[in-house]
């Protein structure tokens, strides 16, 4: 790494209404490193990072990239800059091809004075900068048909396109399997021998040791630490993000009873094919498998979203039959999905109204008014139940942090007095003392006796929280572990037992 920085930031300051969201934060980034920056929701991270890519002004401070002065004043100067943001919600145009997306509104020309696009020409450059970063997509591809994967890797060339000096990339791997993730990472080695530093931010710890040469570590505004790679562990990480030691898994055990649902043979329209399983009281199950493998299609099947065209489900040992989400409810099954901004939560209303709206006939009188004295007495319940940090239950939801907000959707669910509670991916974009904070919950939960299907991507949590591991690949059951059994390796055989050799290939071409 060579001693003297690319860019510097110096005092950097930002204060919004009722809060100091940066306090005289200094950063740098070296040519040619993988950076993380790493700290709670909250710590500052993305408003240094909206700082430096034109989102934001800042109050105080100076930054400097090659000993320059720059003053960034929106996105495109950036850019212009050399400094390219990749945020974790891809600014695509699903409809245009590879070379179009990457090459918007600087499309070669054929014809200059006629304004004609050379499409040859961009497409033939896109699979070139494509090929330059060990990808082999097709230009005249749709980016509608592309894996998530292969499309931050068509953000990645757009930047590498503008001739970016610097790639900062927020939360890049947040709906990549681990494949896609190792192919990511093997991108980002690419550009780190080409001398383009890149910042990685990301929740996942085991990521950031993995791929990082150096990790600055934020809390509260400030920054309290930086680690070399060699010397950082997740302790050490946690420690400095949090100022305190936090159990990850707090796993308990809870007795477990009767079984409550039971899934026998359950296809849907969706790829579900022949699934079975049961879920007891008191029990929490995961679902792993890679991305694709039918994990959510499942939650959906059983929840009313997609149409059941086989098999049956069964809660409390009787035959239901769920056709849509509110049959769901009545039947005492809850569902926290993978994106709570978009299928969660209704962002511009009230942590009041969110929590109770899947009971608002049980809160309302015969005229359809809501007794908004119950709505406020039940919130408050929950707000202190789960520590939901607010100001009030009138506070607008998306105001809140994102495992704030993961909190509100568990307690509108727990409102509705659940037997069953689906998890998609509960602790997705929160950082590691909200994921405490949910784990402990989840656990809590159980010892009530509520049974929890788990979905999640993460490992380490499946494992840690999971009695028991169900195992999908393409749709099917591949293996069912019990938590004394349990391996990494175990789970992974059978998550790719239907899964190609050259799948890797056709993980970043999919169509």
């Amino acid at each position: 790494m060579e001693s003297k920085p690319l860019l510097r930031m110096a005092n950097i300051s930002k204060q919004f209404p009722g809060v100091r969201a940066l306090d005289n934060v200094d950063f740098e980034v070296y040519p040619g490193e993988i950076l993380g920056l790493v700290g709670e929701n909250g710590a500052g991270k993305s408003t240094l990072i909206k700082i430096l890519s034109g989102v934001y002004s800042r109050d105080a401070g100076t930054i400097w990239l090659d000993d320059t002065p720059i003053e960034p004043r929106s996105p495109q100067h950036t850019q212009e800059l050399g400094i390219s943001t990749i945020y974790q919600e891809l600014a695509l145009i699903p409809h245009l091809s590879v070379g179009e997306n990457i090459f918007l509104n600087r499309e070669p020309l054929r014809l200059p004075a006629m304004g004609m696009v050379d499409f040859r020409k961009m497409h033939r450059e896109a699979e070139r900068i494509l090929h330059s970063l060990g990808t082999e997509v097709a230009g005249r591809t749709p980016v509608k048909n592309l894996t998530v994967a292969a499309q931050q890797m068509v953000e990645i060339a757009k930047a590498v396109s503008q001739k970016a000096r610097i790639i900062l990339m927020d939360e890049p791997t947040s709906a990549l399997s681990s494949r896609e993730v190792d192919a990511l990472f093997g991108m980002m080695h690419q550009l780190k021998g080409q001398g383009i530093p890149v910042v990685f931010i990301s929740h996942r710890l085991e990521e950031i040791l993995e791929v990082v040469d150096r990790i600055i570590v934020m809390r509260d505004g400030h920054r309290v630490g930086t680690l070399s790679r060699d010397e950082a562990t997740e302790e050490k990480i946690i420690r400095l993000m949090v100022g305190r030691k936090v159990g990850l898994f707090p796993k308990q055990d809870a007795e477990i009873t009767e079984p409550v649902l039971e899934v026998r043979n359950l296809s849907s329209n969706n790829g579900v094919r022949n699934v079975s399983f049961t879920l007891h009281k008191g029990e929490i199950v995961g679902l792993a498998g890679l991305v694709g493998a039918g994990r959510t299609e499942v939650a959906r099947a059983i929840c009313g979203i997609d149409r059941v065209i086989g098999g049956e489900i069964r809660i409390d040992g009787k035959r239901v039959h769920i056709h849509s989400p509110a049959d769901a409810v009545r039947h005492g099954i809850g569902w926290i999905p993978e994106d709570r901004k978009q299928h969660g939560l209704l962002l511009r209303m009230t942590v009041a109204q969110n929590t109770t709206m899947a009971i608002l006939r049980r809160i309302s009188n015969a005229l359809a008014l809501m007794n908004t004295k119950e709505e406020k007495a039940l919130t408050t319940h929950y707000v202190n139940t789960l520590s939901i940090a607010t100001p009030s239950v009138n506070q607008i939801v998306n105001n809140l942090s994102g495992g704030n907000q993961q909190k509100v959707v568990l307690a509108k669910w727990l409102s509705s007095n659940p037997k069953i509670l689906i998890m998609d991916e509960p602790t997705r974009g929160i950082d590691v003392g909200a994921k405490a904070e949910f784990h402990a919950l989840m656990s809590h939960l159980a010892r009530q006796g509520l049974a929890i299907l788990m979905i999640s991507s993460e490992m380490p949590e499946i494992i840690g929280m999971s009695d028991r591991v169900i195992v999908l690949c393409q749709g099917r059951v591949t293996g069912e572990f019990k938590r004394d059994s349990m391996t990494q390796e175990a789970i992974m055989t059978c998550a790719t037992q239907f899964v190609k050799l050259d799948a890797f290939a056709d993980s970043i071409t999919a169509s």
